[in-house]
């Protein structure tokens, strides 16, 4: 447990308001190459958020990456109120850095309705507690709260692009169901790309293998605590034109699903050596 990396990635998604409608987040070193793109999904709807009456919470976020980030500068972001309707309110923002646009978005926020309901049944699959009792690949950037339990089922050639990991943040949070949907929109973005390498037996970083996010979607079923356990299904149904889009199934521990995502992403192979042919 490392409640000061939690605490820190709190911090992060608290953006700071500088006047009406403008912010200003931090930045993270992931060590990647360029700024990580959960950032500024989770960044972005915490600024839209706070123009935002508590009372409807973020249902759905659409954004598109324009440009690698820094992660050793500041991002800004204005948000543009677009629509405050009776039951839905639109918000679309900005993400700047160096006075160029490195991102953008539209986030859709709704209150609470009853209505009909149905969703797909969770996949069986192993308990995390099992899975580390059978010391599965726990995977956990270093100084970084979230972990990622590994079922296996990756980066082998011939397999289906499909891949399905129990992620959680390894310690306390607030009790604030906001806070968690922008948690859970930073933790979306890691490995729902790298999804389409799987049935090519590539694995990220490869020297051959350009990848960047291009744009990259979430919407948000019901409230959830990213303090416990959650079941990442992603699948990739389609690669071809040095792109890959891939799908994810968020659910929590009940077999609730929390969320859905989508992301196109660039997978553009510098060069294709025989074992990839």
């Amino acid at each position: 447990m490392n409640p000061d990396a939690v605490n820190a990635l709190v911090d992060l998604l608290s953006v700071e308001a500088l006047e009406e409608d403008l912010f200003r987040g931090r930045s993270q070193d992931l060590g990647l190459p360029q700024l990580f793109g959960g950032q500024v999904l989770g960044q972005a709807l915490s600024a839209a958020g706070q123009t935002v009456a508590p009372s409807r919470r973020a249902h759905s976020l659409h954004g598109y990456f324009l440009r690698p980030g820094d992660p050793h500068r500041p991002v800004i972001y204005q948000v543009d109120r677009v629509r405050d309707g009776g039951n839905f309110t639109t918000r679309r923002v900005s993400a700047i850095q160096k006075g160029r646009h490195i991102f953008f978005c539209s986030a859709s926020f709704h209150g609470k309705e009853e209505s009909i309901t149905h969703q797909p049944t969770m996949p069986e699959v192993t308990a995390p507690e099992m899975l580390a009792s059978r010391n599965a690949r726990l995977e956990r950037f270093p100084g970084h709260p979230i972990e990622f339990l590994h079922l296996g089922d990756e980066a082998k050639p011939g397999l289906p692009a499909r891949k399905r990991i129990w992620f959680r943040l390894s310690d306390a949070l607030p009790d604030d169901p906001i806070l968690h949907r922008y948690l859970l929109a930073y933790s979306s973005d890691f490995h729902l790309l790298t999804t389409s390498l799987v049935p090519h037996g590539l694995v990220h970083p490869d020297p051959n293998l350009k990848i960047a996010s291009l744009d990259h979607a979430v919407w948000f079923h019901h409230d959830v605590r990213v303090n416990d356990w959650l079941l990442y299904d992603m699948d990739s149904t389609w690669a071809g034109g040095g792109r890959g889009f891939s799908r994810g199934s968020i659910y929590n521990r009940d077999g609730i699903l929390v969320a859905s995502s989508a992301q196109e992403g660039l997978t553009r192979m510098k060069a294709i050596s025989p074992s990839h042919k």
